[in-house]
């Protein structure tokens, strides 16, 4: 027994040999087939946002400094469509739509559209058929949306009219009064979008863990403070990917259907910026100062999507930690 256990006390313990080691260089390896991987991934949107949105971007900048009509006459005149635009009346006037047409609009697709979706998200009868209306406007074309909306709201013909004037409501000229046309707008704009920011907001509250509500109801929260000490903390990101987007598009979207339902009048009272630099461009051929324009609204989008980035440290919300 000794000499056995000897003999086995002097046996070399195996090692794993050099071809099952693994090399040195693996880990490198890995590391830039991922990234060449996420390169070619990348590759194709990226040459997207080059051509299409970049260069154009750039292009529009140094055209702003041109003064360019349709004939192709081309001459170098530095700052002075930027001098022009804040002097320019309608210029203005388009400006204060713009800030009056985001400051309504944003606010309420964010409230309604929430409030759909809370309630969408309870189990009631027929919620997946509320589902789907709610959200059908939005994938009907714009053009349809203004021209049926342009048929309901005619001047003592259309369909609401007819409606209000049963009760004793007459003579409303929703698409043709100042006093009107920019909150019916507003309110069209509202019905078509909610669906689709509805449907976000959704997600968003199906990835809070059911777990918090029902630890809240056992402690004897009410709806209001499970609403705001859970739903609203956890739904943040998502409220700010709303927010973000909604003021983009109130900014740079809205042309369709100012275009088909009002042309930016009566009075310019729905003349949007976005709507005033197509006028400037291809109604007058004033391409250069339709350009700077649009470098102003370009400055104003890099502006706020830099102040957001900043204040959600790289899109992370701060949670104050």
């Amino acid at each position: 027994m000794t000499a056995i256990g000897s003999r086995a006390a002097a046996r070399p313990v195996p090692t794993a040999s050099a071809s099952t080691r693994p090399r040195p260089d693996a880990g490198a390896a890995r590391r830039k087939r991922e990234a060449r991987a996420a390169f070619f991934f990348l590759l194709p949107d990226s040459l997207g946002l080059l051509v299409f949105v970049f260069v154009p971007m750039l292009l529009a900048i140094a055209l702003g400094f041109f003064s360019l009509d349709g004939f192709g006459n081309l001459e170098f005149i530095g700052g002075a469509n930027y001098v022009r635009m804040f002097g320019d009346p309608q210029f203005l006037q388009s400006a204060a739509v713009t800030a009056v047409y985001l400051v309504a609009l944003v606010p309420l697709i964010f409230v309604i559209s929430l409030a759909l979706a809370l309630l969408v998200q309870q189990r009631i009868p027929l919620v997946g058929f509320i589902r789907s209306a709610l959200f059908a406007p939005y994938v009907v074309s714009i053009v349809v949306v203004g021209l049926i909306w342009q048929f309901m709201l005619a001047d003592r013909v259309g369909v609401l009219n007819q409606f209000l004037a049963a009760f004793g409501v007459r003579d409303v000229s929703w698409l043709g009064d100042p006093q009107y046309t920019l909150g019916t707008v507003v309110v069209i704009s509202i019905w078509f979008q909610m669906g689709y920011y509805m449907v976000i907001f959704l997600a968003g509250l199906q990835d809070i863990p059911s777990e918090y509500y029902e630890s809240a109801r056992i402690d004897g929260a009410s709806a209001w403070q499970r609403f705001r000490s859970i739903t609203l903390p956890l739904l943040r990101p998502t409220s700010l990917f709303v927010f973000i987007t909604v003021t983009i598009a109130v900014i740079t979207g809205g042309f369709d259907l100012i275009y088909i339902m009002t042309g930016g009048g009566p009075a310019g009272s729905t003349s949007l910026l976005i709507y005033y630099v197509y006028e400037q461009a291809f109604l007058f051929g004033e391409y250069g100062y339709a350009a700077a324009i649009g470098s102003v609204l370009i400055l104003v989008l890099l502006l706020w999507s830099a102040f957001m980035f900043r204040i959600t440290r790289g899109g992370r919300i701060d949670d104050g930690e």
